[in-house]
């Protein structure tokens, strides 16, 4: 195992919670005695999964770092999930432990103990033994990742040590990480953009993390104007939930926040497509140019805006080093010209190992080594704009090839309109027509015809919403997308 806590600034704080920091060197102590008791005498856990319930804290770091260090594989779990999507990502994978946060324990034992799967804290785990800890080799599987399921039930994406470092060392270069550093953890610690974009990359730079289990955005906001921070990372959700805080405050104290955005070295948005007008909003308010990029569990980041150059709001920018791109037609044939749309193909040292007990979903996922996103993207001027997921973003209509996250982006520009989904729904005519399933901003009213007459002359025809739906709140997972399988009954 080639990457670790950085060992090089023992006395630097690595992590902030609360009113508490935690240097290097006593997170490393930590990490130590933790894997030490959870190897219980073993010389190895000889890659036995893990699982892990526990919010955003240096316990957190502790689990991750210990089992690691330990030859184990690692199972972050959703701290916000149902029990029956825990009791998935178990028993889909053997989990032999699970380790729980103190307040997530009550939650998970009933479950453990149905499934006979011993359950601990960190704190029955933290031994005093120093014995020497096993060689973990890089190509041994390191972390078991579940995917968001927005199409399908979660699959458990198996990362090999070798894949991790890949992942965060292409980061560490493309976003010049460095140790004065300081970051916010905002985001969920289940998925890749927590583990390897921020906390990963992060520890690996010798840069200090604060962690913040919970959105407080008027902390967040106070710190920031305090200039705490250089680096923010979020995904889009969270960027309007601050821009509507931001509007909301009072003039001075707004600018000071903004300010204080504007001090930072880099502002990164993922997970999402940024709709245009957020990405608009964001640099009138902070002046801050987001950095969009593109990424997903089985591969880690791809593409990605530039840090030095120019960001385009609407694309993700270009393959990150190590990382080759191509586009596949739906014969399977490489798109060799620009503005044509095909299926974005990655081969990166980052790329996944294997789908957890489904060799079969990890064969069909691949064509002549390249991994199949099932996005699909187009080539503008050397940029990668991603059109949307084949299956669910891609509208048949009338013999045309139609972006969702393109329509959704121009919808989102009206001024009655919160949030958008648009879909595709079975119709006999168009074979698809396009359907927009809203939200709408306080009281207002809104129908088809009216909505229909707003779009004319800024969307082509056969573009334009032609079903309508409004709706008080549209159904996210866990990491803010729009779950729009869910949304396609809605119309039947």
């Amino acid at each position: 195992m080639s990457y670790s806590l950085n060992n090089t600034l023992p006395d630097k704080v690595a992590l902030v919670e609360g009113d508490c920091a935690f240097t290097y060197a006593e997170v490393d102590s930590r990490v130590v005695r933790f894997a030490n008791g959870l190897l219980a005498g073993r010389s190895d856990l000889a890659e036995a999964r893990v699982a892990f319930l526990i919010p955003a804290s240096v316990d957190y770091v502790t689990v991750l770092h210990g089992i690691w260090r330990a030859g184990g594989i690692a199972i972050p779990l959703n701290v916000a999930s149902a029990e029956s999507e825990w009791e998935h990502c178990l028993t889909s994978t053997g989990v032999t432990q699970v380790i729980a946060g103190e307040a997530q324990l009550s939650h998970v034992r009933p479950l453990c103990d149905r499934l006979s799967i011993e359950v601990n804290t960190v704190t029955d785990l933290l031994s005093e033994s120093d014995s020497s800890l096993p060689e973990v080799l890089p190509d041994r599987r390191a972390l078991i990742v579940f995917t968001s399921g927005t199409t399908s039930k979660p699959k458990g994406v198996v990362t090999t040590h070798a894949n991790v470092n890949a992942q965060i060392s292409t980061l560490i270069d493309a976003w010049e990480w460095q140790a004065e550093d300081v970051i916010p953890l905002v985001l969920p610690l289940h998925h890749v953009h927590g583990i390897i974009n921020v906390l990963s990359c992060a520890l690996w730079a010798g840069a200090t993390v604060h962690l913040m289990p919970n959105l407080d955005l008027n902390r967040l906001c106070a710190q920031v104007a305090d200039d705490i921070f250089t680096v923010f990372m979020a995904v889009p959700t969270i960027y309007v939930k601050l821009i509507d805080h931001l509007v909301a405050q009072e003039e001075g104290e707004q600018a000071e926040v903004c300010e204080g955005f504007a001090n930072m070295r880099l502002n990164v948005s993922g997970s999402a497509a940024c709709p245009v007008e957020v990405f608009e909003e964001w640099r009138c308010l902070t002046g801050q140019v987001l950095l969009e990029r593109y990424g997903m569990t089985e591969i880690g980041m791809a593409l990605s805006n530039p840090y030095r150059g120019e960001r385009r709001p609407g694309c993700v920018g270009q393959p990150l080093p190590d990382v080759a791109v191509q586009l596949i037609d739906d014969a399977g044939i490489v798109v060799t010209d620009e503005k044509t749309p095909g299926e974005i193909c990655i081969k990166s040292p980052a790329v996944f190992l294997e789908y957890w007990g489904d060799p079969d979903a990890a064969a069909s996922s691949f064509i002549e080594g390249w991994f199949r996103t099932g996005d699909i993207a187009v080539l503008e001027h050397g940029y990668y704009r991603i059109m949307g997921r084949s299956s669910v973003d891609i509208i048949k209509s009338g013999g045309y090839k139609l972006s969702a996250l393109e329509i959704e982006n121009k919808l989102l520009a009206h001024p009655n309109i919160a949030e958008v989904a648009v879909i595709g729904v079975e119709d006999r005519t168009w074979g698809e027509a396009v359907a927009a399933v809203v939200v709408v901003k306080g009281a207002t009213e809104m129908t088809e015809v009216s909505l229909k007459s707003w779009c004319e002359g800024k969307l082509s025809a056969y573009k334009i919403p032609k079903k309508l739906l409004v709706i008080d709140s549209l159904p996210r997972n866990a990491m803010g997308k729009v779950m729009k399988p869910s949304l396609k009954t809605l119309f039947s």
